[in-house]
């Protein structure tokens, strides 16, 4: 578990700590720059720790269980409580994070169908078109119910 020094920083000094942190965040943009500086900055145990907020986070998000959270994530109730009351009380950036992600879910979910649908109707490059229709009337027709 981390530690927190036992000698404080004065006010100013903290400020500028997290000022500095938070600027190098945001100025990260690529995915290979993000990953290489959280594994060098943070121990594979806080990196494992934090992601699994998150994905607390959104799985509450999703409407998911204590139980089915604490069998998927390996997580204590007493984290996931932790991390539901952030979610309903205090946690602005939990929440705008988390819808963010279930967003984005959401779009992707609808693209892949859209990309399924026009699978389905186009054929193929390079094939007959018109064995293509025939072969998807057989289709459509099997699948139509009697009444």
């Amino acid at each position: 578990m981390a530690q927190v020094s036992r000698y404080p920083l004065t006010k100013e000094v903290e400020e500028r700590v997290f000022e500095i942190l938070l600027k190098t965040i945001a100025d990260l943009k690529k995915h290979q720059e993000i990953d290489e500086f959280l594994k060098d900055f943070l121990s594979p145990t806080e990196r494992i720790m934090l992601a699994k907020r998150l994905a607390i986070a959104i799985l509450l998000g999703k409407g998911y269980d204590y139980r089915q959270i604490r069998e998927i994530l390996k997580v204590t109730p007493g984290t996931i409580a932790a991390v539901n009351l952030k979610l309903k009380y205090a946690g602005k950036g939990y929440k705008k994070v988390v819808g963010k992600v279930l967003k984005e879910e959401k779009i992707e979910k609808l693209l892949g169908k859209v990309n399924n649908v026009l699978e389905e109707s186009l054929p193929p490059k390079g094939r007959n078109w018109s064995e293509w229709r025939k072969k998807r009337w057989k289709e459509a027709r099997k699948q139509q119910k009697p009444f």
